[in-house]
């Protein structure tokens, strides 16, 4: 192994006792460092104040940061060459990164960030993709990929990263790490290159609940208060159902901590799309409009695309100039999310100021100061390395309209990690209030060890052998579902069907009893979607066809639902239901 190093030395200006910054630059073929850092440095903290006074609160912690930090007399690189040679060094550092380094941390390294810090693959061509320790064939995750791996890989105590859409969140449960996202605006954008002003977050990683802790009370500087439980704590149901990961390795596990530390009454479950769409009305000005009678977008995806469309129209507005003066070459991602044709109108961005302020208040009366929501982190595994899935429409929808809740509303997030399923990392997030950011880390130190304490029990409770094939414990899940059903317990019984359905995903029955649950719910674009399901897996079943059509009836889909119901009567001419239907329907257009 070769590597090539110099030594720079420079006196940083911060506090009396100054900062030696020591620059050691590594070949890009250089592994050791799982590929994480760009450049080995040293930021010296001020010497310890003399007794009684306390030591520095984060003394003997060693940190990395992302390459978007400005320190002074140094040039960040963005995570493209081109960006480095064509700026000039910084004249001051990070207001964040200089608190910490006051506060007795020592910096060590920069680290790899996607190019321009817009993806969320942890993909880099110009410096290479650091490998991900808890799963080395697959992405780390991005945009923070470089900070990410060097706490996963145990080489600092914590590192600080950017979170626009992601970017600390995605690697962080790629990783499995913890990974913060604070409440926008909480923590100085000073001194940080922007991506989209709107939603950047300096956001953190550590593996040890009390460390992530520890600095955000010096980056917060939020004043001390009495720690406070959680008075409710909230299950997205809808996030979780669609995701790659059993219902027993995710949110069963913050079901079953929350009832061992808190007590059931605490628990509360909901549709946060259906909350969404009640609560978030600009969305209605939004793209997602129904094309033959089937709704195209959701309101976690309309969130989704909202999210995007700020992060584009930001971005280049701040960097246009200098992207068509420099030319820098772009990977694929990148190059497409830049080089589109673009146009912006102002009604455009005044809907999305809305939906940003309408989504912040409408997570805030959910969760008010004592309320935590908990959503799955990730719908997916992390992709191989040097793949297309984490490019395709399909994965970035699912990913960014989990995302895009902590994004838009502004509210902080944590991912904490789960255990493994699999063979790669699984996480949930839980998410409180803007400006709830202590309450939050202080939940997540008071749950940590009884959540890895129930991931790991659920993790060794695995059937016996398979003595009970899929579909066997298939039926067995609707069965209960059916049974949680007629017990007028909607919520449990579309868990059920969901785990028949992700043990068998072929069987129509299943989605067409989870819609009628949905149907009880008022949750009537899940309803449609579940029947329209159930239709294309089969063109029989006469229960989808009158459920779909009660669910198109309801969103205002009226002839779609008499045709509906008239097929219904085609396959069961004696379903009284069915013709009730059509017949009330038909009046109401005669």
């Amino acid at each position: 192994m070769t590597t090539q190093s110099t030594n720079l030395w420079v006196l940083l200006g911060l506090g009396l006792a100054g900062i030696v910054l020591i620059t050691r630059k590594f070949k890009k073929s250089v592994r050791e460092d799982f590929g994480a850092f760009l450049e080995k440095l040293q930021l010296l903290p001020p010497p310890q104040p003399a007794p009684p006074k306390a030591p520095h609160p984060l003394t003997a912690l060693t940190f990395a940061l992302s390459d978007l930090f400005d320190i002074e007399g140094r040039v960040s690189t963005f995570g493209h060459p081109e960006w480095a040679r064509s700026h000039e060094p910084a004249s001051s550092t990070s207001p964040a990164v200089s608190a910490l380094v006051e506060g007795g941390a020592t910096c060590v390294a920069t680290t790899v960030v996607d190019d321009f810090a817009l993806g969320i693959g942890g993909e880099n061509k110009h410096y290479g993709t650091p490998t991900n320790p808890a799963a080395p064939a697959r992405v780390p995750g991005g945009a923070s990929s470089g900070a990410a791996v060097a706490v996963a890989a145990n080489f600092v105590d914590f590192a600080l990263g950017i979170d626009t859409t992601g970017g600390v969140r995605v690697p962080a449960g790629f990783c499995g790490i913890l990974g913060f996202r604070p409440s926008h605006g909480a923590v100085s954008h000073l001194g940080i290159i922007p991506i989209s002003t709107s939603l950047d977050t300096v956001g953190w990683f550590a593996k040890d609940p009390s460390i992530l802790r520890r600095v955000g009370h010096i980056l917060l500087q939020a004043p001390f208060v009495v720690q406070r439980s959680p008075r409710q704590i909230v299950i997205a149901d809808d996030c979780f159902q669609h995701i790659n990961v059993p219902l027993d390795r995710s949110s069963q596990v913050v079901v079953k901590a929350t009832e061992k530390l808190f007590g059931r009454q605490v628990l509360k479950h909901i549709n946060l799309g259906d909350y969404i769409s009640s609560r978030v009305p600009s969305l209605k000005g939004c793209s997602g409009q129904k094309t033959n009678g089937e709704v195209k977008a959701s309101s976690l995806k309309l969130l989704a695309n909202i999210m995007q469309f700020l992060q584009r129209h930001e971005f280049k507005r701040t960097h246009d100039e200098w992207l068509n003066t420099v030319k820098p070459d772009q990977s694929p991602s990148v190059s497409a999310q830049l080089h589109d044709k673009f146009e912006v109108s102002d009604v455009e961005i005044e809907n999305s100021k809305s939906v940003r302020s309408e989504m912040r208040s409408a997570i805030n009366l959910l969760l008010k100061d004592e309320g935590i929501l908990v959503i799955p982190t990730v719908a997916d595994p992390p992709p191989k390395l040097g793949g297309k899935e984490i490019l395709s429409e399909d994965y970035q929808s699912r990913a960014f309209s989990l995302l895009s809740i902590a994004s838009i509303s502004g509210c902080c997030q944590v991912s904490v990690p789960l255990g493994f399923y699999d063979k790669y990392p699984i996480s949930v997030s839980l998410i409180a209030r803007h400006g709830g950011d202590r309450f939050l880390l202080d939940t997540l130190q008071t749950v940590y060890t009884t959540l890895q304490e129930l991931a790991d029990i659920a993790s060794k409770s695995k059937p016996s052998e398979n003595v009970v094939s899929k579909e066997q414990s298939a039926e067995f899940a609707k069965e209960k579902g059916n049974q949680a059903y007629k017990d007028r317990q909607w919520q449990k019984a579309i868990g059920f069907y969901t785990e028949a359905i992700k043990l068998c995903s072929d069987n129509a029955t299943y989605y067409s009893n989870r819609a009628q649950a949905y149907l009880e719910l008022g949750s009537y674009l899940q309803a449609e979607a579940d029947c329209t399901k159930a239709i294309s897996l089969d063109k029989k079943n006469v229960k989808a066809y009158f459920r779909r059509g009660t669910a198109r009836e309801m969103l205002g889909y009226y002839k779609e639902a008499i045709d509906d119901f008239k097929y219904a009567l085609v396959l069961e001419p004696t379903n009284k239901r069915a013709a009730a239907a059509a017949d009330r329907l038909r009046k109401l257009f005669q």
